[in-house]
């Protein structure tokens, strides 16, 4: 197979690259893989150097916008994995323009792309922020969309597009939506790796609110498996979604890090709380895991201290992406 990977530097893009070309994942092995990204501030290309040396691996520097660029990168494969998007919360409430353009526009321009080229498969990353807030259950595939902040606004538009493209043009179109992510090479930014980051660097770590708002928790090597499946078995036109199964409020998660780095609750200070800031977020995976075999391997526990230990390990790459506003600011919830 010959797979286009967009956003394949960023967290989530560049463990499904890296997986994949190590045949880590089902099916994977011989796979030729083509990674596009605009190596934004969240696009690393260290995150690819142990892989940037196989023959069967292409790196384009390149903007999902950019109409000619992506008709000639897409021309010749089989299949898109697209994981390129702006996901920081906060970010887009104070800034929405770049979310609209590559979360929708570029999704447009590379659906556009991927039917003139008659790929086989088009698999869509999006969130469990496309659905709002609930308060309780869970939201299934069918329930619709209703985003809050900006970011997920976008994300939903892209998925909606995505579908359409499905249903118009009988383009092989699947949209995975993920709970919260963690595990190495996540952007400091992100809620896990900053409290990790300042907790090693000796500094608080900032709880919106009261500290109560519950996410559901997904070891990233979890996710791109099910990616995986879903890019082998799943049916074209469904929605797919992917969860750790581990449920959390933000002060629950706080103290699983503080435990991991052996500091006390004199490290956590409160902020005001986030314009909009949703409550609550769980999917329903039942779909996935009856239809494609998916479950999680990785226990919370595990992975939180792998991933703990691996921030601290591995300084030399994410000092230098670490902003002082970063250290004392508010915490990034999506998680992409």
């Amino acid at each position: 197979m010959r797979l286009l990977v967009t956003g394949g530097a960023g967290f989530i893009g560049s463990e499904f690259v890296r997986a994949t070309l190590r045949g880590a994942l089902p099916g994977s092995s011989g796979t030729h893989v083509t990674v596009l990204d605009k190596l934004t501030y969240s696009g690393n290309e260290l995150n690819l150097a142990p892989i940037a040396d196989l023959p069967n691996y292409r790196f384009v520097h390149g903007d999902i916008c950019d109409r000619n660029l992506v008709d000639d990168v897409v021309a010749g494969h089989d299949a898109i994995v697209h994981f390129a998007a702006e996901t920081h919360v906060d970010r887009s409430i104070d800034s929405a323009a770049s979310f609209v353009r590559t979360n929708a526009l570029g999704t447009q321009v590379l659906l556009e792309a991927a039917s003139r080229h008659r790929l086989g498969r088009f698999v869509h990353i999006s969130t469990d922020e496309v659905y709002g807030s609930i308060s309780e259950g869970a939201w299934t595939e069918v329930s619709p969309v209703a985003p809050n902040a900006p970011y997920a606004a976008a994300k939903a538009a892209g998925d909606l597009l995505a579908l359409a493209w499905h249903r118009t043009r009988q383009l092989d179109v699947l949209v995975t939506r993920c709970t919260n992510n963690y595990g190495p090479y996540q952007h400091p930014e992100k809620l896990i790796p900053l409290f990790a980051t300042n907790l090693l660097d000796g500094q608080q770590v900032p709880v919106y609110g009261d500290g109560h708002n519950r996410r559901q928790w997904l070891h990233v090597s979890d996710h791109c498996r099910a990616i995986q499946l879903v890019l082998l078995d799943g049916r074209p036109g469904e929605v797919y979604h992917i969860g750790g199964g581990t449920e959390l409020t933000n002060l629950e998660l706080a103290k699983h890090i503080l435990e991991a780095c052996g500091v006390g609750w004199d490290m956590v200070r409160h902020v005001p709380d986030r314009m909009g800031h949703d409550f609550r977020y769980s999917l329903d995976t039942a779909k996935i895991r009856t239809e494609l075999g998916f479950s999680p391997r990785v226990a919370f526990e595990d992975g939180l201290a792998e991933t703990v230990e691996w921030y601290r390990s591995n300084r030399g790459w994410w000092e230098p992406l670490k902003s002082p506003n970063e250290a004392t600011g508010s915490p990034g919830d999506a998680s992409r």
